[in-house]
């Protein structure tokens, strides 16, 4: 093998509160020759998500282990074979994973790698609605809220890679869906290509209380399913506004991310009791054995323009810092990706 260096980025501090440009830097290192075994990666689409910020807190047990400053960070990515010792892949080979973004190149010894066909829906859906991202939607509404036709489901963050998919999804189910987004052009998107009944725009919410009116106003039966990404003044108007036998389930809560101290909870938890409902939190690695269901259902649906993405593109490994410090400032339209190489060389 020709000699390569890999360029990848890394942590230089662990950010305290939201994170900036000066807690990144790139950096190049030598790639080792290739072992028996291990494949070389060329990384194509990198992906940047909110749970990666709780990868950045050393001093918090999580469900993950923290980022190191002594390491590239490392997220998901579709990538291309450039070079295998391993026989179950060859070079052209494109394949998506749980690692190998935040850097070019990458050795893998074929462990967590899914063959995904170019051909199907452009690379970068796999680590969106057809990724990750579409699974946690996906398995939220399904073996979560289990909505039924006719009910009311409100998602915060709808304008997102998991909350649009949830949007969607749930009108196929024949539900009615209320929306949050957080700008008039994201709103009009969720209303006019995903279908959604309402979307209000929470920028025009001062707090709980006036979102919790704007809810009334659009579901005065109540809601029986939210799915929350956000938390914050959405949960508590989400918990002033659910009915009877309602169903919550807890993906994110990005509000709080970047809080310097721990965030007081909402106040009005005691209405779960009222009204006999259910809040469940959950993580996407304890359903992957579901993944092949949730492709199953939602490819074709994507095959046959049921299901609508966006996705915010930025170009080159050094902006994958700024897309993600967009996470947390609500600039990103949809999945946030990174594009680190073309297709092909």
């Amino acid at each position: 093998m020709s000699a390569r260096s890999q360029n990848a980025v890394y942590l230089t501090s662990y950010p305290a509160g939201l994170p900036s440009a000066g807690d990144f830097e790139v950096r190049t290192n030598d790639i080792p020759d290739l072992k028996s075994g291990e494949i070389l990666m060329r990384t194509i689409w990198m992906s940047v998500d909110p749970y990666m910020r709780g990868r950045m807190r050393p001093d918090v047990k999580s469900y993950i282990p923290p980022f190191s400053l002594d390491a590239p960070l490392d997220g998901g990515a579709v990538s291309e074979v450039v070079e295998s010792k391993n026989e179950g892949f060859k070079p052209g080979d494109y394949v998506v994973a749980f690692q190998g973004g935040w850097k070019d190149y990458w050795i893998s010894n074929g462990d967590g790698l899914t063959k995904v066909d170019a051909g199907i829906a452009p690379l970068s859906a796999y680590l969106g609605v057809l990724g990750m991202p579409g699974l946690t939607a996906w398995a939220g509404l399904t073996q979560i809220l289990e909505p039924k036709p006719g009910e009311t489901v409100f998602v915060s963050g709808a304008a997102g890679a998991v909350g649009s998919l949830v949007c969607q999804l749930a009108k196929i189910k024949g539900c009615k869906v209320i929306a949050s987004a957080g700008s008039t052009e994201k709103c009009d998107w969720l209303e006019n290509e995903c279908g959604v009944d309402v979307a209000l725009n929470y920028h025009d919410c001062k707090n709980a209380g006036e979102l919790t009116a704007a809810l009334g106003k659009a579901a005065p039966d109540g809601i029986n399913c939210y799915f929350e990404n956000v938390g914050g003044m959405h949960l508590e108007a989400a918990l002033n506004s659910i009915a009877f036998g309602a169903r919550i389930a807890l993906c994110g809560m990005i509000s709080v991310y970047n809080a310097k101290e721990p965030a007081a909870g909402p106040p009005n938890l005691a209405f779960l009791i009222a009204r006999s409902a259910k809040m469940q939190g959950f993580i996407v690695s304890i359903y992957l054995h579901l993944a092949q269901q949730f492709a199953m259902e939602v490819a074709p649906l994507l095959a046959q323009g049921k299901i609508r993405f966006r996705e915010s593109v930025y170009d080159g490994l050094d902006e994958a810092p700024k897309a993600f410090i967009g996470l947390f400032h609500g600039e990103n339209f949809g999945k946030a990706v990174i594009r680190v190489g073309p297709d092909r060389l």
